[in-house]
């Protein structure tokens, strides 16, 4: 249910200048998803009347990230005044003024923080006299964090920024983490009495602490149980440490919930991974994007598998595949490329060095090896031999092969698109199909065996025979003069 006196407002202005990137800081990704949609996920979660996100920097590019998350909220643009506290007071005038609840601030490079953890906050902040609580935690490395100064009562007294800080400022442990819960109406007075008196020349919304307290209100600290659910973004080395820390989260909760997962530090899965009880994921698998495994499936090693579906039973081995649907108690791999478009039926097969691209491939269907099946649909119970090309390509278009069910192609077969080979039809090795093979008939394209005598001349045979430590052989016949002519 909606929580009417819950606002939750989601800082993404900001450009990230230190991850030395064309990309906005909050649209890296980690674990499938923008940085920034982490936040918005935890936030929706929460149920909260109203969602602001402020943006500035790239703005299109993060409100199309944003939209693609939560759809309806309120996007309010930063003007020329730079600061957290200015960001905060436009998104506040984007609130109803009717509104009386508790304001959540949440960063948009903070995607750790979970709902689960914002929940705590605002529960704790709610049965408190606080006007104000500030999620803390004790790093032991807090260089670049906001210090929590307290008072000689222990409570909170001010927030100073590192850039601000004096050196027994600077050795205190106890950082802002960036998120706050503000009651509304004290948010409200406080903001525009912040000004830019700092090193930064910005409105920093720490500076909102000192003033509650100066005008009598209630300013609480709440520490993280955990400091890394607050760790923050701001390079490509706390992007990878963001990532190690919620793939091991992701990974263990498969693990509790009866995924067997024997390497979990060259495993990595992303958040909307789903994967069902009893499958074993083998060490070096990525699984990517939005991929569901079944029961009892066998993914892995080394195996890459970006928004695929693979049904119950089915193993899957050394195999790259995207957009792809492998089916129950199939086999793919060792060394397989699934293309999107590729359709494994139950108990199908792709063997080893298989590329497939837009195909069905039936229930029982075999692709064992050394071949491409692209644009092509194959019925149940066929079995395609090794080396099988569909020239699916004319230069200009892609045309489709269809093999029917129970069909069997030999070796080396090129089936020239568009063209259809009939139920239960039978292919000889090596033959090149250019049109359709009827229901139950044997397609052939083979020319009669010849054999040229003497097509090596002496001289070669000579030379490969020492070469080879053999000795070259004598007689006539091996110095027939008319061996080069028989060439020609």
């Amino acid at each position: 249910m909606t929580d009417d006196s819950l606002a939750i407002v989601v800082l993404a202005a900001g450009q990230g200048t230190r991850m030395r990137s064309s990309t906005p800081k909050v649209l890296h990704r980690i674990s499938g998803r923008p940085l920034i949609a982490h936040v918005l996920h935890a936030a929706r979660e929460l149920e909260p009347a109203h969602v602001v996100a402020v943006v500035r920097h790239e703005r299109d590019r993060v409100v199309a990230a944003i939209e693609e998350v939560v759809q309806g909220l309120a996007i309010v643009d930063q003007d020329e005044i730079p600061g957290t506290a200015r960001a905060v007071e436009l998104a506040v005038a984007a609130i109803p003024g009717d509104f009386d609840g508790d304001v959540v601030v949440l960063s948009g490079d903070v995607p750790l923080l979970d709902s689960s953890a914002i929940s705590v906050l605002v529960e704790r902040h709610r049965g408190s006299t606080a006007s104000a609580t500030i999620l803390t935690a004790t790093l032991d490395d807090p260089t670049g964090y906001g210090r929590v100064v307290r008072g000689a009562d222990g409570m909170l007294d001010r927030i100073v920024e590192h850039r601000d800080a004096s050196e027994d400022e600077l050795a205190i442990s106890e950082v802002n983490s960036g998120t706050y819960v503000f009651r509304a109406a004290a948010l409200r007075d406080a903001l525009p009495g912040i000004g830019t008196a700092n090193a930064q020349g910005e409105r920093y919304l720490t500076d909102a602490v000192a003033l509650l307290r100066a005008a009598g209100h209630a300013v609480a600290a709440a520490e993280a149980l955990d400091a890394r659910l607050v760790l923050g973004v701001n390079d490509r080395a706390q992007l990878a440490q963001a990532e190690r820390l919620l793939n091991d989260r992701i990974v263990r909760a498969h693990q509790l919930a009866g995924v067997t997962i024997r390497d979990p530090q060259s495993t990595w899965v992303d958040v909307d991974v789903s994967i069902g009880e009893d499958t074993e994921i083998l060490p070096g698998t990525q699984l990517r994007g939005a991929t569901t495994i079944g029961r009892d499936a066998v993914i892995g090693p080394d195996t890459t598998l970006t928004d695929t579906e693979v049904g119950d039973g089915a193993t899957v081995t050394r195999t790259d595949a995207t957009l792809a649907v492998i089916g129950p108690r199939a086999s793919v791999g060792p060394f397989a490329y699934l293309r999107p478009g590729t359709v494994l039926g139950a108990k199908g097969k792709i063997g080893t060095f298989v590329e497939s691209k837009n195909a069905t491939i039936g229930d029982g269907s075999k692709v064992p090896h050394l071949s491409y099946i692209g644009d092509a649909e194959i019925g149940p119970d066929t079995n395609i031999g090794g080396g099988a090309i569909t020239a699916n390509y004319d230069g200009r278009n892609k045309h489709r092969t269809t093999i029917g069910a129970h069909v069997h192609t030999g070796v080396h077969n090129a089936f020239v698109a568009p063209v259809t080979i009939g139920d239960g039809a039978t292919v000889g090795a090596g033959a090149v199909v250019r049109k359709d093979v009827p229901p139950g008939a044997l397609a052939l394209s083979v020319a009669p065996q010849r054999n040229i005598e003497h097509w090596v001349p002496p001289y070669e045979r000579d030379e490969r025979d020492e070469r080879d430590g053999r000795e070259a052989p004598d007689g006539p016949a091996a110095h027939d003069p008319g061996a080069s002519e028989a060439r020609g």
